[in-house]
């Protein structure tokens, strides 16, 4: 069992940068993958970059090169470095525990809003 709470959100200007990170309560943290997901208002919810518990990572297209996924299992908390953001990338932003980076795991955190805009 794990709890997963995210925070970081916010609004960002075009072009910049913001760190969202997601706090792992419970135990076995680092047997997770842990995931990002994201929905943006009126459509489905999409990865957007995952680790494994070995640590590799992968990343949505959309967002390869911008954003960086990290992990620090000594504070159980699994980061997003969103950076050269662009007004696409408005959503809310959740994590997830348990799964793949295309098929996430049935934790889940409450989710973070992102608003880029000017």
């Amino acid at each position: 069992q794990v709890q997963l709470v995210e925070s970081g959100g916010g609004l960002v200007q075009p072009g910049g940068s913001l760190r969202l990170s997601c706090a792992a309560s419970g135990s076995n943290f680092a047997f997770y993958g842990i995931g990002w997901y994201r929905r943006a208002p009126g459509k489905q919810r999409e990865p957007v970059a995952h680790i494994t518990n070995a640590g590799s990572t992968k990343y949505a297209d959309s967002v390869t090169g911008r954003f960086t996924i990290s992990r620090d299992l000594a504070k159980k908390t699994v980061y997003l470095q969103m950076n050269s953001v662009v007004p696409e990338d408005t959503a809310v932003y959740y994590c997830s525990a348990g799964g793949t980076f295309s098929n996430p795991g049935n934790y889940w955190g409450q989710g973070t809003q992102v608003t880029v805009s000017s």
